[in-house]
């Protein structure tokens, strides 16, 4: 893939940083993505596209990265931009290869296991002391001794009590805060290097990204029954005539305003956590189509979204 400039209306943190990644699947090319738009230089080392029956890989679309598999159009749009080889690691034109990419780059980023990473010659004292102003990010399923143990998006989602009975997340939450997190430590590195001429190397866990994202849980601040776990009739769910509505009008401004239009008179916000009231507000709203709810949101300024 022909890299292309980077975003240009957007910041350019990165602009003269040279960063090499080795991340398959969603997390380090998303976190890649986004450097790119930062203004670093990108390039991915990715295996050899598999043999597929009647052609190769590459005429199938289908690359050494599973994600061209899983999801062609993820794959499309996280690299665009981003200079793309494909390396074989395991061999020594492979491991010259990378190598002399890292001899030139700022940042590694990887998503093998620590074990993995100690077969391939890449865990971070052996390339500390051959690079020493190489910084690392690598991005792991679990910290510390659970590193090495398998995983993946759904089962760091799962420990993290943010699924709900058989029903699949409606995204990868731990894989697209991982990436999140990993472009944040490769922003950290350089600015470590910054300050200190010496390369650093940052652990990103997917698990602790799950735990990041669920902490409203853990607080219990999300709980069935709570304000934000509806308890509060105007931060709902609701069906209406033609489709569905979501009521996010939990300030007392908004909740006035909802409860105005819903014809119940307004004795604080107290109210909002009665049975009579949400009764009275879901009625209302089944009453109306999508339409009808947009406009008068958009009139008496609600925060409200159809979902038609």
């Amino acid at each position: 893939m022909t890299p292309q400039p980077a975003t240009p209306h957007l910041p350019q943190p990165l602009q003269g940083v040279r960063i090499v990644s080795l991340s398959l699947n969603l997390p380090g090319p998303a976190a890649l993505h986004r450097l790119r738009q930062m203004g670093a230089t990108c390039l991915k080392l990715e295996p050899p596209a598999p043999q597929a029956s009647g052609g190769s890989g590459v005429e199938s679309g289908i690359t050494g990265d599973p994600m061209s598999l899983y999801s062609p159009a993820a794959y499309k749009s996280l690299h665009e931009g981003i200079e793309v080889r494909a390396v074989n690691l395991k061999t020594e034109a492979g491991q010259a290869t990378l190598h002399s990419e890292l001899a030139q780059a700022d940042v590694l980023i990887t998503s093998f296991r620590p074990s993995a990473l100690s077969k391939l010659g890449l865990d971070w004292d052996t390339l500390h002391a051959r690079y020493p102003r190489l910084c690392m990010v690598a991005i792991f399923g679990a910290p510390g001794a659970q590193a090495d143990l398998p995983g993946h998006d759904l089962t760091y989602v799962a420990e993290k009590d943010l699924i709900t009975g058989l029903d699949l997340p409606a995204t990868l939450y731990a894989d697209m805060g991982g990436a999140l997190m990993a472009s944040e430590a490769v922003l950290q590195a350089v600015l470590l290097r910054h300050q200190s001429g010496q390369g650093h190397c940052l652990e990103v866990a997917l698990s602790e990204a799950a735990a990041h994202l669920a902490l409203p849980r853990t607080w219990g601040a999300t709980l069935p029954g709570t304000l934000l776990g509806g308890g509060h009739a105007g931060y709902r769910v609701y069906p209406c005539l033609d489709g569905r509505v979501a009521l996010a009008a939990l300030e007392p401004h908004f909740a006035q305003s909802l409860c105005k239009v819903a014809g119940l008179p307004w004795h604080g916000l107290d109210m909002m956590l009665e049975a009579d009231t949400h009764q009275a507000v879901a009625k209302f709203v089944a009453d109306h189509t999508c339409e009808a709810l947009e406009a008068l949101a958009k009139e008496l300024d609600i925060p409200l979204h159809t979902l038609c």
